[in-house]
């Protein structure tokens, strides 16, 4: 997202980079999340299980960010000069930071789903649902848009000049006691950090390390199942590894250089930090490629070809 640091004209590479990236991730994730949810709702309708549910909510929330990009677009082509007000400004923090937790946190549901399917099959027949599928997504949101809201009061517009105008992560152009309101701001980052990424990775990751013993153990599972799961496996670690990892750090590092000054925050941690945050973005590119390798009637739209197909070609 959008920081602003009187002191710092590396900004241009900030104006210079994110308007391409958000360009073009708009319209990768407008496309694919529109057509993973036609195809989730029409041709999986039939077959309305826990992950639909689930993958159902992960689009919709990329739905609702990706709708926001064209201001942040507009906002960095006029050279960082916010023209929506102060109410869209934090409409637009806040919908930023409920789809990226939003999404990690689906994220972490699938994988916990898919674990207790292939690990626990007689317990998932009996006891998962997508009634409760449903009730886990609506906690899901109440949850992550609970975390979320602090942003509301945080983020703001500040003037620049006399004919400019800045949204900020936290207001601290007219704030008396601007030191502590960042350092409120630094710890309410961190906490994001930890409660927001950090601990579903792990839960993600174990899940995924269960699964693919699991899979790999099983002689009855197919040489074609074995490299769906890996697939999903592989577009989960890569997700986390270019999207959401680097970001966080980046982002706590960036916000404690500025709290403590220490250095310039304009040197290569306000570059890569600029970077992370349209890398951060890209998930909601990636998300229709966990789809793809979760459903076949989405695969056999993109690609034409079924599972029955291929596992003929595969004999």
């Amino acid at each position: 997202m959008m920081d602003y640091n009187s002191s710092c004209h590396g900004y241009k590479f900030q104006v210079q980079l994110l308007p391409t990236m958000y360009g073009v991730e708009f319209c990768v994730a407008l496309v694919g999340n529109l057509f993973a949810l036609r195809l989730l709702s029409t041709r999986e309708r039939n077959n309305w299980h826990t992950g639909v549910v689930l993958s159902c909510n992960l689009a919709i929330s990329d739905l609702l960010y990706v709708l926001t990009l064209p201001l942040l677009i507009v906002y960095y082509m006029q050279d960082k000069n916010w023209l929506f007000g102060i109410a869209v400004c934090k409409i637009e923090r806040f919908l930023f930071t409920c789809n990226l937790y939003v999404s990690i946190y689906f994220i972490m549901c699938i994988s916990v789903n898919r674990y207790v399917a292939i690990v626990y099959p007689f317990f998932s027949r009996n006891h998962v649902n997508p009634a409760k599928a449903k009730a886990a997504s609506v906690v899901v949101w109440i949850f992550v848009t609970a975390i979320s809201s602090p942003v509301l009061k945080f983020a703001s517009t500040c003037p620049e000049g006399s004919n400019k105008t800045r949204c900020v992560s936290y207001s601290y152009c007219t704030n008396s006691d601007a030191v502590a309101v960042a350092y409120t701001h630094l710890f309410y980052k961190v906490f994001l950090s930890v409660v927001g990424c950090f601990i579903p990775f792990l839960v993600t990751f174990a899940s995924y390390c269960a699964v693919l013993g699991a899979v790999w153990r099983n002689v009855n599972i197919t040489s074609l199942e074995k490299r769906k799961v890996a697939l999903m496996v592989f577009a989960v670690v890569v997700l986390y590894a270019i999207s959401f990892v680097p970001y966080h750090l980046l982002q706590c590092y960036y916000f404690y250089q500025k709290v403590h000054k220490l250095g310039s925050v304009c040197d290569w941690v306000y570059k890569a930090y600029q970077v992370s945050k349209g890398l951060a973005t890209l998930n909601m590119c990636i998300h229709p490629l966990l789809y793809m390798a979760v459903f076949d009637n989405i695969r056999v739209a993109c690609c034409g070809r079924s599972s029955a197909d291929m596992a003929m070609n595969n004999t």
